[in-house]
């Protein structure tokens, strides 16, 4: 008799990856081989984005080479921009970027190609076009437009000036940096699966990273960190133990404690705890990250739960300026590196992947004509 299936394939390996890999029980997270404490606030995130989809660190020239393509890749395809205005007004955030990175299709060189150096020019493509996006469709739903990219300044810093229309200070961009690398890539997360089992058709790298960018728009698994945000407003900075409490009690869902995977810390919440008291120290109100605090303390306390990447992000972003229902969308920037390397990866050593399914249904069921039934 065959073996139950696991619900959520949960500890099924699903694919082979040389891009990441987690070791849970001792929070640890790796990208081809580097810590990922080595590589955060060290490594910058167009030097993770080049390790994730072209295999290395690079040196000085290729790094270089690698900023040239990517200012290249920044301007934005003729039917996204002509459009963004319009899916701003009719469309919430990840609806929207689902929406204008299939259009961005239309006017990519590359559209009708999933050869090697195709697919490579297309994730460094996506890569520089997903911040566009998002600081295009957050003005065009303010009735603005965002500034011009600033070619003295990285991926990270021109998306904290074209979302926020300040120059950003260059500590500020360092944190923001470190965000995106942390979030860069997470081995095979629901998005990066539903982006393999979609390139795994041989489908081009545009829709793949739709079905990615679809999967992450579920409360599941994108959206914590906007809900961690939400929690963090409803409370009363003097109340948050007891409140936390009752949630508890009432056996409600606290979001940013917990993960599939570790069985302690998330690694990546190390840095951003830290990150997110550096910054409420510098605005001079440290209000969110004493709360965050205090809500940490009770959650592992009462649940043994410890932070996920999604709990201090959330207060990062707030003291970045960056709007909370954007928190998801900025997901999409990083990961954009980890996506569109799984996606090449899987180009590279292809086979369909379609898993078998336990039938749970009625059997020997007899058809009659419908005046009978």
């Amino acid at each position: 008799m065959a073996d139950k299936p696991t619900k959520g394939l949960a500890d099924v390996v699903a694919a082979s990856t040389a891009l990441s890999d987690i070791d849970g029980k001792a929070g640890r997270l790796f990208y081809r081989g580097y810590d990922i404490h080595d590589l955060a606030g060290r490594a910058t995130f167009e030097e993770t984005a080049h390790l994730l989809q072209r295999g290395k660190l690079p040196n000085r020239e290729e790094l270089d080479a690698f900023g040239e393509e990517l200012a290249r890749g920044r301007e934005l395809g003729a039917l996204a921009a002509a459009n963004i205005a319009e899916i701003a007004e009719k469309q919430k955030p990840m609806e929207a970027l689902r929406s204008l990175v299939s259009l961005s299709a239309a006017d990519d060189a590359d559209r009708d190609s999933i050869a090697p150096d195709a697919n490579l020019r297309k994730a460094a493509r996506l890569t520089a076009q997903q911040p566009l996006l998002v600081a295009g469709y957050h003005a065009a739903r303010t009735g603005g437009t965002p500034p011009e990219p600033n070619p003295e300044l990285s991926i990270a810093g021109n998306f904290l000036l074209q979302v926020t229309g300040r120059e950003p200070g260059t500590r500020e961009v360092e944190i923001f940096d470190a965000c995106l690398v942390l979030h860069a890539d997470h081995t095979m997360n629901a998005s990066t699966f539903a982006a393999r089992v979609c390139a795994a058709t041989l489908s081009d790298m545009h829709s793949a990273i739709v079905a990615a960018i679809g999967t992450l728009k579920g409360p599941l698994h994108g959206g914590a960190n906007e809900q961690v945000m939400k929690t963090l407003e409803s409370l009363s900075p003097d109340d948050v133990a007891r409140s936390v409490r009752e949630k508890l009690a009432a056996h409600e869902k606290i979001m940013g404690f917990g993960h599939r995977v570790y069985k302690t810390e998330d690694p990546r919440a190390t840095h951003l705890r830290r990150m997110s008291r550096e910054l409420a120290e510098a605005s001079g109100d440290d209000t969110y990250y004493r709360m965050s605090k205090e809500m940490e303390e009770v959650v592992l306390e009462e649940k043994g739960l410890y932070p996920n990447v999604d709990f201090y992000a959330a207060t990062v972003y707030h003291y970045l300026g960056i709007p909370t229902d954007l928190f998801t969308p900025v997901f999409s920037i990083s990961r954009m590196a980890g996506w569109t390397a799984h996606v090449i990866e899987q180009h590279a050593d292809n086979r369909l992947i379609r898993p078998d399914s336990e039938y749970i249904g009625e059997r020997d069921q007899k058809w009659k004509p419908i005046e009978e039934r």
